[in-house]
């Protein structure tokens, strides 16, 4: 026979567990000056993020910056290519590589309106 005091102590331990990992934890919202400080903690999770659509061409990618400049690459490209110079909501998933820098593979990108 199960014990009710202890399932619901194992239960919300491994609720706590979850949680502190960010597992089932969806869209984190977040601000690029956090995925740069913390860029290890977030890689591999989901985000919500803005910044100021940039490119360069050689060789061609897009990323989002801040105000710093706290940058983060967008992948696809085309995700964000008609945004140049637009601020820009993104939603995605964030990664990070000592030789690839930061990135954010996007889901859904929202352009910010003026009364947004």
């Amino acid at each position: 026979m199960i014990s009710w005091p202890r399932t619901v102590v194992v239960v919300s331990l491994v609720g706590v567990l979850l949680g502190g990992c960010g597992i089932g934890g969806g869209v984190q919202e977040v601000r690029l000056e956090r995925l740069a400080d913390e860029q290890d903690a977030w890689d591999g999770r989901d985000v919500r993020t803005r910044g100021i659509v940039r490119m360069a061409e050689q060789p061609l990618h897009y990323w989002i910056e801040d105000d710093v400049p706290n940058r983060v690459e967008i992948q696809p490209a085309d995700a964000v290519e008609d945004h140049v110079g637009r601020q820009v909501i993104v939603e995605g998933t964030f990664r990070f590589r000592d030789d690839e820098g930061r990135r954010i593979t996007v889901g859904t990108v929202e352009v910010v309106t003026p009364d947004s």
